[in-house]
């Protein structure tokens, strides 16, 4: 061996894992995953409006907002559904390789966000359905402001691989 070379077990990137891969067997109803907090800004905000061409003046238009009831130009409801992406969590790095697709998504928008406003999202496991060799994980997609708020309630459906092959 040359001098000052450390000597180390061999390197496999496939097991570098943030946390432990689960199974779809490993997961339980009421598991939480959340994502870190954001405060959006107005860059956010017009990054989306030009990424999603919505170009409605509550989104950008300070005045037109106030004269339609608003105190602020209103985030796109959109753009705080995004907050809740399974990738903003820890979600898929515990699903690991059992993942197929992300097959359904809804929501309700309870509250008008504002650039400013910090969103704590979540993704809570509500039933896991086995389907022999795939299984249905259904989440609660929720989405609160600073104030503790609900924004946004919603539901997500993951399609995994079982043990059941």
């Amino acid at each position: 061996m040359e001098p000052g070379v450390i000597k180390t077990k061999s390197f496999d990137p496939s097991s570098y894992l943030v946390v432990p891969a689960k199974t779809f067997e490993d997961l339980r109803i009421s598991d939480v995953f959340r994502a870190p907090s954001r405060t959006l800004t107005d860059a956010h905000a017009s990054a989306f409006q030009t990424v999603s061409c919505d170009n409605h003046p509550v989104h950008y238009d300070v005045e037109w907002a106030r004269r339609h009831g608003h105190t602020a130009p209103v985030v796109h409801g959109l753009q705080v559904l995004a907050f809740t992406a399974p990738g903003a969590t820890l979600f898929p790095h515990y699903i690991g390789d059992v993942f197929i697709s992300f097959s359904e998504v809804s929501c309700q928008f309870l509250k008008e966000v504002h650039s400013g406003d910090t969103l704590y999202s979540s993704l809570e496991i509500t039933d896991l359905i086995p389907q022999g060799a795939t299984g249905l994980v259904v989440t609660a997609a929720t989405v609160h402001n600073q104030r503790g708020e609900l924004v946004l309630s919603g539901q997500h459906k993951y399609l995994l691989r079982t043990q059941n092959v």
